[in-house]
């Protein structure tokens, strides 16, 4: 599993132990108002999560621009099995022909 994966899991667990944490204090007196101090310090912990999060992916190499896209420095296996190209790739990619526009061309009706 990569960092990315397991500090985006991280994420609603950490809230509610935050939750928790200020409402225990909270219980025992030493928190006057709980959500003057919640809402402060979810945005925080929110936005550490976050940059920890980017920092996982650019450190992995990011994520790939779509599902069948080879990350830097991985081998192409696309280019072995000999699977067809998508948009976006180096090669253009040539839709098959349809039927019916062929039947057009052809002078024919559908």
């Amino acid at each position: 599993m990569s960092r990315y994966m397991m500090i985006h899991r991280l994420r609603w667990p950490a809230v509610l132990i935050l939750a928790g944490v200020i409402a225990l204090l909270h219980t025992m007196g030493f928190v006057d108002h709980f959500w003057h101090w919640f809402i402060p310090l979810l945005l925080i912990m929110l936005g550490v999560l976050i940059l920890a999060e980017r920092a996982a992916l650019a450190a992995d190499g990011g994520f790939p621009l779509y599902p069948g896209a080879a990350q830097a420095g991985a081998p192409d296996y696309r280019a072995a099995a000999n699977i067809p190209t998508y948009p976006g790739q180096a090669e253009p990619y040539i839709p098959p022909q349809h039927q019916d526009s062929k039947v057009e061309s052809e002078g024919g009706q559908l």
